[in-house]
């Protein structure tokens, strides 16, 4: 579990902007997107995102004092590489749910645009949506905010639910 103490957090009872505090920048987030992509050593990520090298030292070491990357030294003791921690890897469904909203809601219907595919099908990854325990898609009107100290209310929602 990732709880640096040395955060401010801008809402402390809500994990959404507990994960945007941790990881919610842009050059973040593009740091995270190269990782799962493979890439791993501080010219990889500098070549590919073209980030002034001051930025991208300051948002490695903080991905590395969060807990998302660790540091891997070489053998030589120069020019460690960077890894994805299992809490980095997590990130993948935030990466993936980010890159298909951008694809229906970035682009224009003739803009091309890199695809993230199954290698064992070339099949675009499926759509991410969330489910209800029966299968069903569940919209975001048929979720219930519960705040810390709230409780359900008495009587459950009763609109049909399909």
């Amino acid at each position: 579990m990732l709880q640096p103490s040395d955060i401010a957090w801008t809402d402390p009872e809500c994990p959404v902007a507990r994960a945007a505090d941790l990881v919610g920048d842009k050059w973040t987030l593009l740091i995270i997107r190269d990782s799962l992509d493979g890439k791993r050593r501080f010219s990889e990520f500098e070549r590919s995102l073209g980030v002034a090298k001051n930025i991208l030292s300051d948002r490695l070491h903080l991905l590395v004092d969060r807990g998302v990357l660790t540091r891997i030294p070489n053998d030589r003791g120069t020019r460690s590489e960077y890894e994805l921690t299992s809490a980095g890897r997590d990130l993948f469904t935030l990466i993936l749910s980010l890159r298909q909203w951008g694809e229906r809601n970035a682009f224009n219907a003739s803009e091309a645009h890199s695809a993230l595919v199954d290698p064992a099908t070339g099949e675009p990854v499926p759509q991410l949506r969330p489910l209800r325990g029966n299968g069903a898609e569940l919209t975001p009107e048929q979720t219930l905010l519960v705040k810390v100290g709230e409780s359900l209310p008495q009587e459950p929602a009763t609109q049909e639910l399909s």
